[in-house]
């Protein structure tokens, strides 16, 4: 029998229990992965929640995994028993010891980067690479805004835009996590409860910024417009204090002509060729040193509600693992 977290109801983390399920069979185009670790990411909680629906019930939730394929389905061709791979998007299901999951979003880890590594970094680190060099291209000597900096998201950001050559502020909830992400890169942070566009008026010396990546949702929404420049872009990737609603877009114009942009991953990872163009540059930056992986928590995968509690509580900092 294999092991998963399943989810029979929306609601807390309560509602996450340990279960024997069935081991399955590759299909047709899918492929049997042994997971090594899962990743621990805020996305798991908005589909715990309800805010983000499961296709069915009970469910097991969690989107991004690192382990060995242990069996192939008809029809996959660029992957073999023994491969060791990771992913970041695709059905929901990585709270288990082993899935099936579809090929096409499998991709094969290079031998330097270990199976936790990969855990902690595919969706975070797929989500930095397409914020800083799709969705708004970073250019040396740009001045830059991170929200929740000391997030595991929030710290690639930091390091990679730093490592492009940008100035980083970064803003965080306590001078323990201000601290880590000075350490990550971030040239000047800003702490919950400061006036932040009056910060980062002085730090650009009434300039403001081309850009601004938030995931902190509606609680930042509109002080982060008024940290723009005109024509600059907000881009809301994320709903950590609830999503952004009932947007007045006379507000873009009054406040210069600006841009606001929802993107997701998996709109990105859609086409296989992106998928690994973008975990190729990822993994190069984070094998040069450039871009630090530092897994700060670690949890048994039968404590997952212990693990979202600290999740929802900020008590968890940089990235965190789940191990079958």
């Amino acid at each position: 029998m294999n092991h998963a977290i399943r989810l029979h109801e929306p609601g807390g983390p309560e509602k996450l229990v340990w279960e024997e399920v069935p081991l399955p069979s590759p299909k047709p185009g899918e492929a049997l992965v042994r997971h090594h670790a899962v990743g621990l990411n805020f996305i798991d909680i908005y589909f715990r929640t309800g805010l983000y629906k499961a296709p069915s019930l009970p469910a097991v939730i969690g989107m991004e995994a690192a382990g060995t394929v242990e069996a192939v389905g008809d029809g996959v061709e660029d992957l073999k028993v023994g491969d060791r791979v990771a992913y970041a998007m695709g059905p929901i299901g990585a709270y288990a010891e082993a899935r099936t999951i579809p090929a096409k979003v499998l991709v094969k880890l290079p031998d330097d980067i270990a199976f936790d590594t990969a855990a902690a970094m595919m969706l975070q680190g797929l989500t930095a690479q397409y914020l800083l060099r799709r969705t708004y291209k970073v250019k040396a000597g740009e001045t830059i805004l991170v929200h929740a900096a000391a997030g595991g998201v929030g710290l690639i950001l930091c390091q990679w835009a730093k490592a492009l050559g940008a100035t980083v502020i970064g803003t965080v909830g306590s001078e323990a996590k201000a601290e880590l992400a000075r350490a990550h890169g971030a040239d000047h942070v800003i702490l919950q409860g400061e006036d932040l566009a009056a910060r980062v008026n002085d730090i650009t010396r009434g300039a403001r910024l081309p850009v601004v990546y938030d995931s902190v949702g509606r609680d930042t929404f509109s002080a982060s417009l008024d940290c723009l420049a005109p024509f600059g872009l907000l881009v809301s990737y994320g709903n950590a204090s609830g999503p952004v609603t009932g947007v007045d877009l006379g507000i873009l114009a009054a406040k210069g002509s600006l841009f606001v942009t929802r993107p997701t991953l998996a709109t990105h990872t859609a086409k296989r060729a992106d998928l690994l163009a973008m975990a190729d540059e990822l993994f190069a930056v984070v094998r040069s040193g450039q871009v630090r992986i530092e897994i700060n928590q670690t949890y048994a995968l039968r404590d997952a509600a212990n693990a979202h509690r600290d999740l929802e509580s900020r008590k968890t900092t940089g990235s965190s693992i789940l191990r079958p």
